[in-house]
Order: C-alpha cells, then sequence, then structure tokens
C-alpha cells in the first residue's frame, strides 16, 4: 500500500472543512429509490473506496455530488458551496473521470488538452506532457485510434491535469490487467496525495482498493452503510458465530459494536463485530475469525 499521511497530518486535514458535505440525499428511478436520505462527508487528503453490490447506485451518488443528477431530496455542499449553486472557480477544483470515457474523438491528445486547459488556471502543462509520455499515449493520433486503456488513461491525465482538490474516479483502470492495475494506482494516488487532495475511486475489484485505499466506504440499501479506514478496519473487525444472546454478552462484556448480524441455521447469527483499538478479547463459548476486504463487502455491501 503507499504511505499514509502522517498521524499528525491526517488528524489536521480531518478537522479542516469538508470537501463535500452531503445530507440526506433521496433520488429514485421511477418508482425504485436509490438512495434513501443518505449522509456522507468526505475530508482533505482522504483516498476512499466506494464499494457497493452491482446496482446498489455507485454511479448515481457520484454523479449526484458532483450535480450531475437531480436530487429529489437532500442537499450537497463542495468546498463549502451549494451544488446547485456551484461557482465556476469551484467547479475547476474538481476531477472526474466517469465510467464511460466522454473524450472528443476526432481530437488528438495534444488538442484535447489544449481545449482544456483554456478552462481551468492552474493547468499544469508539464505534468500533462509528462504523463502522455510516462503512460506512452500518443499525442498526434485521432482519440479515436487510440485503444481502451489509452483512452482511459487520457481521460486521466484531463482530470489530473488542473491539479484538482477533489478527484472523482468511476472505475478509473477497469481495462487493464492486475499488474498494471497496481502500478497504475499506486502512482495516481501519488501523484495528488502530496496536496491533500480528496479521492474517491469507485471499483468493484477488492485488490485494486487494498492497494490504495486508505478509507473504504460500503453503499447498501441507498445508505452508507460503514466508511472507516481500511487498515484499522481490517485490524479491530471480527467474525463470530453464536446464539444472539452470546453475542449480546460478548458486545457488553468487550465493548464490542455490531457492525452487521444475519441469521446462520435454526438458532445461530453470524455477526461482524469491531472491537476497540488494542482489544484482546478471549472468549471460547465464541471463537473469532479475522477478516478480510472480501468478507467486509460481502456482508456490508
Amino acid at each position: 500500500m503507499t504511505a499514509t499521511p502522517t498521524a499528525s497530518v491526517a488528524k489536521a486535514l480531518v478537522a479542516a472543512r469538508p470537501t463535500a458535505d452531503m445530507r440526506g440525499l433521496n433520488l429514485a428511478y421511477g418508482k425504485k429509490p436509490v438512495l434513501k436520505g443518505l449522509d456522507w462527508q468526505l475530508h482533505p487528503g482522504q483516498v476512499i473506496g466506494l464499494l457497493g453490490r452491482n446496482g446498489a447506485g455507485k454511479t448515481t451518488l457520484l454523479e449526484a455530488m458532483l450535480g450531475l443528477r437531480d436530487l429529489q431530496g437532500g442537499s450537497v455542499e463542495l468546498f463549502d458551496e451549494s451544488g446547485p449553486q456551484m461557482s465556476d472557480a469551484t467547479r475547476a477544483r474538481i476531477g472526474y473521470v466517469p465510467q464511460r470515457s466522454d473524450l472528443f474523438e476526432g481530437f488528438t491528445a495534444n488538442e484535447l488538452l489544449a481545449y482544456f486547459r483554456s478552462f481551468y488556471p492552474r493547468w499544469n502543462t508539464g505534468k500533462a506532457d509528462g504523463l502522455l509520455s510516462r503512460w506512452d499515449i500518443a499525442r498526434d493520433q485521432p482519440i479515436a485510434r487510440l485503444s481502451g486503456g489509452q483512452q482511459q488513461r487520457l481521460s486521466i491525465i484531463r482530470a489530473l491535469a488542473h491539479e484538482p482538490d477533489l478527484l472523482v474516479l468511476d472505475e478509473p483502470v477497469s481495462s487493464r490487467g492486475p499488474a498494471g492495475r497496481r502500478e497504475f494506482l499506486r502512482e495516481l494516488v501519488d501523484q495528488v496525495l502530496d496536496r491533500g487532495t480528496t479521492v474517491v475511486l469507485s471499483t468493484h475489484i477488492l485488490s485494486d482498493l487494498e492497494r490504495v485505499a486508505f478509507n473504504v466506504a460500503f453503499l447498501r440499501d441507498g445508505r452508507i452503510a460503514v466508511q472507516a479506514p481500511l487498515d484499522e478496519l481490517l485490524d479491530t473487525t471480527r467474525q463470530v458465530t453464536g446464539t444472539r444472546e452470546q453475542v449480546d454478552a460478548f458486545c457488553t462484556r468487550y465493548d464490542a459494536k455490531v457492525l452487521q448480524r444475519r441469521a446462520h441455521g435454526d438458532a445461530s447469527e453470524l455477526a461482524l463485530l469491531t472491537l476497540p483499538a488494542g482489544c484482546s478479547a478471549v472468549d471460547d463459548a465464541l471463537p473469532q475469525e479475522p477478516v478480510n476486504l472480501e468478507v467486509l463487502f460481502m456482508e456490508l455491501a
């Protein structure tokens, strides 16, 4: 995993005003609710992996946050400005890479970046040129003739070149192989981490998040069910199986909190519990199993 900010820096960043503040978001497609009173805050310097099942509404949530979807309730503030009234200066602080490339396919890479450069006062030509070279993207070839992976990388360069304070990536590297994705995502996060940029990454590939996401957020039933630092979640979460009475007694004894519980057989349940940091709870009647990101996804998403 890429090196995280120091504890003091991370604490200061979280104490700052949130980059994005979403309150009570409601959105439905016809009679099908997708977002149900969703609350979510993103803070400077966070790299957040957004997880959810297919159809959970991850893309809808990201688009609603950026003002690309009309809400039926709730509010969004980005950098202390309301989404519908966001100024051009605030919009220039946001980088967005959608799931499907929306590049002008008749342009070359050079022409595309020159066009977008005119909209952004903080455009970093040196960064754009460097990434074009490092990511092996032909500058003078029509975009329509680039591979899908090259178009995806070009879309990311366009989003990075103006040095955004909020970078939103919706399935950004799905077309690459495992080794290429790991290397690419690590470099991508390194590009923005030292600036205190907030990064939101939606992906269905769990191994990607284990490499680069310092925080994970699980979207379930139209709400953010859990958000926490990934390392902390893996260190403090245990899976147990027992009767409800045994689980409740264990939680009382060790000050554990239930993240998720469901029936498991006739008289028992399977529960995910979060223990206090450093707690070495022992209960012979309720054996504990450590969890990985896959288990968390299966139970929380």
